[in-house]
């Protein structure tokens, strides 16, 4: 039987696991149930399962007994705090929150994928680990689970993953060598005036004005500052202060991001920023404080696995359905593995206008493509730790 014989016998599990997965979402490090059964699913297949990486991380290792490479598939697990508007017979049974990101579709793929390849795997060498993180969505799981080891015993060789992807067409798989998804970065301000009646500005120290020229200044960074050949967003997008129509605010709250697919750059925003932001102060007579989070690196394919996942997703999808996505200013904590090992972070094209785009309360998808997601797992773990030709 050739392998996309053998994912089509899948084809309800995965759509099924899918389901279940969806109706009980949880975001960052609360995804308790997620990971009990995820934990409970990979045991069933016979596989050698540890819990409680990083919190709520789980990790399936299927070891083949025979040496070889060692392929590790990740898939996430959290969701977002969304109240559904979907109307779905299986829509979330938390209040509030949602799997508004696809996770939900991540997670059963590897799952599924693991079923295919338990019954695969005297055609395979080495192992594969199935890695189940949390917090995907922030502050980000992927960095404590390497932390604690899971890139070891056995040494990772190689990383894959997937993202559900409704910028390209439903049908199509979308990979691009190099970088596809930008380093982020996140600023918290607090700006410290003098505060005072409304009608007599001489005597304060305005933090909210302040703030406003800390915002049209950080706007000018990109326009003045950075090379126009490397793209790069700021976004301040938060800005709270004040309290009365009559009342100068002593004080003013301001919080953004900024983007970049430049590591160096990526390292420097502190500095630039502060830079800013104390020059404005000092001028206007306030104070302030602030803190910086790096959030994570871009992320980046080998180019080497970026080829040769696209002669795979082509005996999945046809060569033709194979596409090259746009760089996106989203982050992804795949990133971290991706630094760790040779590896390749591919889209699973679901555009369809009949669904609404990701993080948005109406999100949904065609189960189908779940299929072609597990199918481009398995022949990839097929032609890295055995076979070349599956058929």
């Amino acid at each position: 039987m050739n392998i996309k014989d053998l994912v089509r016998q899948y084809g309800q599990r995965v759509i099924t696991t899918r389901r279940k997965l969806h109706r009980m979402p949880e975001v960052a490090y609360t995804e308790e149930k997620t990971s009990a059964y995820v934990a409970d699913y990979l045991a069933r297949e016979g596989l050698t399962v540890t819990t409680g990486i990083a919190r709520t991380g789980v990790v399936g290792l299927l070891e083949t007994g025979r040496p070889g490479p060692t392929l590790l598939i990740r898939a996430d697990m959290d969701a977002l705090p969304i109240t559904e508007a979907t109307g779905l017979p299986f829509s979330s049974g938390h209040p509030g929150v949602m799997h508004a990101c696809g996770h939900d579709g991540h997670t059963a793929m590897a799952l599924v994928t693991a079923t295919v390849m338990n019954r695969l795997k005297e055609r395979i060498n080495g192992c594969i680990k199935f890695v189940f993180q949390p917090a995907e969505e922030g502050p980000g799981g992927a960095k404590p689970m390497i932390a604690q080891g899971v890139m070891d015993d056995p040494r990772v060789d190689y990383a894959l993953g997937c993202h559900i992807w409704p910028d390209i067409p439903e049908g199509t798989i979308g990979i691009r060598a190099g970088a596809l998804l930008a380093a982020m970065f996140s600023f918290d301000i607090t700006i410290k005036g003098k505060g005072g009646h409304g009608a007599m500005p001489h005597q304060c120290v305005d933090a909210l004005e302040t703030g406003c020229q800390v915002v049209n200044a950080l706007q000018r960074i990109v326009s003045r500052k950075m090379n126009p050949l490397r793209p790069t967003v700021i976004t301040v997008g938060k800005f709270q202060a004040g309290t009365a129509f009559n009342v100068i605010p002593e004080t003013a709250n301001l919080c953004g991001t900024a983007r970049t697919f430049d590591k160096a750059t990526w390292k420097r925003w502190p500095d630039i920023i502060e830079k800013i932001v104390k020059g404005v102060c000092d001028s206007m007579g306030a104070g302030y404080e602030a803190t910086y989070e790096q959030g994570y690196p871009p992320t980046i394919n080998d180019s080497d696995m970026a080829d040769r996942m696209k002669r795979i997703a082509g005996d999945v999808v046809g060569p033709n359905c194979v596409v090259m996505p746009d760089k996106t200013m989203g982050g992804e904590d795949m990133a971290f593995f991706l630094e760790k090992a040779r590896g390749c972070f591919f889209c699973l094209g679901a555009g369809n206008e009949a669904y609404a785009p990701i993080h948005n309360p109406r999100f949904d998808f065609n189960e189908k493509i779940l299929l072609n997601g597990v199918e481009t797992f398995c022949r990839a773990a097929m032609d890295l730790l055995g076979e070349p030709n599956t058929e």
